[in-house]
């Protein structure tokens, strides 16, 4: 039994499906389906039966998946204690962040650090899923919210601002209105929003005509004229063809806080971004 085929196993039954369980490894379907048989003929047991949904865990599998995800726990663990012995300035080192802030304040940090460590290869990695450090998806994370997984060392790094905005040279609504006026927020199937909530409020005749997910793309969206849009300062001050409104009050802001593993705290690649990006961003 490998080491390998297991990890093709737990990739199939989190993804329910070969080619999910392909692009999650970064192999090819041939090949996931070729060791998951493998794994199969040398345990003697079915662990999976194809439906027309994908591939669910039968009895066996259900029995083997407890056992599977401690050994990967175990292999991660290895990872990490070894990597975090490294001290030299080379290797790879993953970050993950939302969009915007990828986009408009990780920039400085990356650009330093690519200068001064140039044999450090770094991935960024942006969007809405908050990627596992136990398990090396990334290897220091930033997010508006507490990390909550165990093991975990964070900062919380800003305390982040946000502003209303609207399209340069269209009117400006008026406050405890907005008729005629439309609202771009944040997608609700990520959770609840205090910006959101607070917009509605302070324009209850506007109405809500589009969501999304990345606010990079609601300011793009808000700068086509499309509606007022909540954004963080770093974001909407940037934008050319935005307004901030004066209105006497901001909307709430958000702490961004900065994480990574416990197991990792002396790898010399990053100890050093960190101590950039609290140099560049710490409020």
């Amino acid at each position: 039994m490998e080491w390998s085929d297991i990890r093709i196993f737990l990739a199939v039954a989190r993804h329910g499906t070969l080619g999910g369980a392909a692009r999650a490894l970064h192999l090819s379907h041939p090949t996931v389906g070729r060791r998951l048989r493998t794994l199969e003929d040398a345990t003697g047991q079915i662990l999976f039966q194809k439906t027309a949904d994908g591939f669910i865990l039968t009895e066996e599998g259900i029995s083997a998946l407890a056992a599977a995800e401690q050994m990967e726990e175990a292999a991660m663990a290895l990872d990490r204690t070894l990597t975090g012995k490294e001290t030299g300035m080379r290797g790879t080192l993953r970050i993950t962040s939302p969009d915007w802030f990828g986009a408009w304040l990780l920039p400085p940090v990356i650009a330093e650090f690519t200068t001064a460590h140039p044999r450090v290869d770094l991935e960024l990695l942006t969007g809405t899923k908050f990627l596992s450090l136990a398990q090396r998806e990334a290897d220091i994370a930033f997010r508006i919210r507490e990390f909550t997984e165990a093991d975990i060392i964070q900062r919380r790094l800003i305390a982040m601002p946000y502003g209303v905005y609207v399209a340069k040279g269209r009117a400006e609504p008026t406050l405890g209105d907005g008729a005629g006026f439309g609202l771009v927020t944040m997608d609700g199937s990520l959770g609840t929003f205090d910006d959101v909530a607070w917009l509605k409020d302070l324009f209850p005749k506007a109405r809500v005509v589009l969501r999304s997910n990345n606010r990079n793309v609601q300011a793009r969206m808000s700068a086509a004229g499309v509606g007022i849009c909540v954004l963080p300062r770093p974001v909407g001050d940037r934008q050319p063809e935005l307004v901030r409104l004066d209105i006497g009050e901001s909307p709430p802001g958000r702490d961004v806080w900065m994480g990574y593993h416990r197991d990792l705290k002396q790898l010399g690649r990053l100890r050093a971004f960190v101590d950039m990006a609290i140099h560049h961003l710490a409020s």
